[in-house]
């Protein structure tokens, strides 16, 4: 995958050949704006490499400045390339994880509609702050407990987003998601608990994927798709960050498609509540 300065060399890369085939077709950019449907100043801030165009962007300017189509074919690859970012653990670990979660914040405040599908488990955005600091430990190993700290309360300040009743926020999580115990058993109770409490809101949609369910595609990964703009995938070793369109249809279409196969609503409550109760059970 690319690290951060390959992709930077790319996006430039991308911009600079786009300035190209606009001076070599003889155009300014205010005719290449008007050709493309598109403002002056986009074309000026995708040139100049401040906005990275979306592949939909980068086929409008092409048609317009009448890009043979195996020259087209090349640009597009480079400009789906250059819409892929990847941090890597590492990278988050040096700048600091409470750092991504300022991000995450950001981007749901500049959304309207935020899905996660969860196959491992629950969104930062439904963790109680003991919960949060089990799973959340094991990823700073050997820092301090004032790092760790630091990283919870960052984690608890991102879940004022669902505050905002003007978002809608979609968790589909999988029963694996739900059981697997990845805190002390009155941690987890307690976890399952704020869940269906958080389910009540009426801007928060979450739903189970039971194990009874039929499919016939696996639920592989964690990711989060921020309207249709962007989708972020979680792997062991990083985040990818995909923008190009088909990539974004691609998630939601494997979003709905197992949400359509998902414990919803009071079903979805009832079953929380009768793992919370298994839990405190075993806990017994």
């Amino acid at each position: 995958m690319l690290e951060p300065d390959s992709e930077k060399r790319d996006r430039k890369d991308l911009a600079d050949t786009l300035k190209q085939l606009r001076k070599a077709a003889g155009l300014s950019g205010e005719r290449l704006a008007a050709r493309a449907a598109m403002s002056q100043s986009k074309i000026s801030r995708i040139e100049s490499g401040k906005v990275l165009p979306s592949v939909a962007d980068v086929e409008r300017i092409m048609t317009a400045l009448d890009v043979p189509p195996d020259a087209q074919s090349d640009i597009l690859a480079a400009t789906r390339a250059a819409n892929v970012e990847y941090v890597s653990v590492r990278s988050s670990a040096r700048t600091g994880i409470w750092r991504r979660q300022a991000e995450i914040k950001a981007l749901c405040e500049s959304s309207k509609t935020v899905r996660h599908f969860l196959p491992i488990i629950p969104s930062g955005l439904i963790q109680t702050p003991e919960y949060a600091r089990n799973v959340l430990t094991p990823a700073i190993k050997g820092d301090t407990a004032r790092d760790i700290d630091r990283a919870v309360r960052a984690r608890m300040d991102t879940q004022e987003v669902l505050n905002d009743e003007s978002r809608s926020f979609h968790f589909l999580l999988t029963e694996q998601a739900v059981r697997l115990k990845q805190a002390p058993m009155p941690v987890m109770v307690k976890q399952l608990q704020h869940m269906t409490e958080v389910s009540q809101r009426p801007n928060v949609d979450l739903a189970i994927l039971p194990n009874s369910a039929s499919l016939t595609e696996p639920p592989l990964n964690i990711f989060v798709a921020y309207d249709e703009r962007l989708v972020t995938v979680e792997m062991f070793s990083g985040t990818v960050a995909l923008r190009d369109y088909r990539d974004i249809l691609y998630h939601l279409n494997v979003f709905k498609y197992f949400r359509e196969r998902a414990l919803a609503g009071e079903h979805a409550r009832g079953f929380l509540s009768s793992v919370a109760d298994e839990f405190m059970r075993a806990r017994d």
